[in-house]
């Protein structure tokens, strides 16, 4: 009679075991998609990091050739006017103005050309707004890749605790796929909102 009691246990217990492996196995399959968004979306901020880094620096050293233009216009311009200042004769008078007001217009049009959007001014706020994305786009980085190792922390412990049978194992996984999901979907909506994140 012990041996039928003892074979009914060893069933029931069988029976406990694969529906905990069940359940550990579909929180795996859970965290492991969860992964994959994490890293999908972590590959794709990386990207646009590389991608506003390099437009920041082009629009900026654009500014930078702007305003060196800009002063050899305007010193060309103070030049030719202290020259010009002892000529005499009107005609050649009125063609050193006429040129000196040319250099000037160009040298205003060189510090802002909102026609065209390549003045100083413009290619400032481009080069500004570059930077903001570019920046954004680093605080979602971190918040994925932190998210990313939550997940596979707890895809681990998930898998120790099909191993060992512990419980507790899949309650510390299950929670930091809970945390894993908090910080991409902060990430993803909210990527400034903890400052510490968007700075490591």
């Amino acid at each position: 009679m012990s041996e039928i009691h003892e074979a009914i246990e060893k069933a029931e217990e069988g029976e406990h075991g694969e529906g905990f492996n069940r359940r550990i196995a579909l929180v795996i399959a859970i965290l492991a998609l969860c992964l994959s968004f994490s890293e999908t979306l972590g590959k794709g901020a990386q990207t646009e990091v590389v991608t506003k880094n390099i437009e920041a620096s082009d629009l900026w050293a654009f500014f930078q050739a702007k305003d060196i233009r800009r002063t050899v216009v305007s010193v060309a311009a103070d030049q030719t006017g202290l020259l010009g200042a002892g000529v005499a004769d009107p005609a050649a008078k009125a063609a050193i103005d006429k040129q000196i007001e040319t250099w000037r217009q160009t040298a205003e049009r060189y510090e802002s050309d909102p026609k065209a959007g390549n003045g100083r001014k413009e290619l400032e706020e481009q080069a500004k707004g570059a930077e903001e994305e570019r920046d954004l786009s680093t605080a979602k980085y971190h918040h994925y890749e932190l998210a990313s190792a939550a997940f596979q922390i707890g895809i681990v412990l998930a898998s120790a605790a099909v191993i060992t049978g512990m419980v507790l194992l899949a309650w510390c996984a299950g929670a930091l796929g809970v945390v894993g999901l908090g910080l991409l979907l902060l990430g993803l909506f909210a990527p400034h909102a903890v400052p510490f994140i968007a700075t490591l």
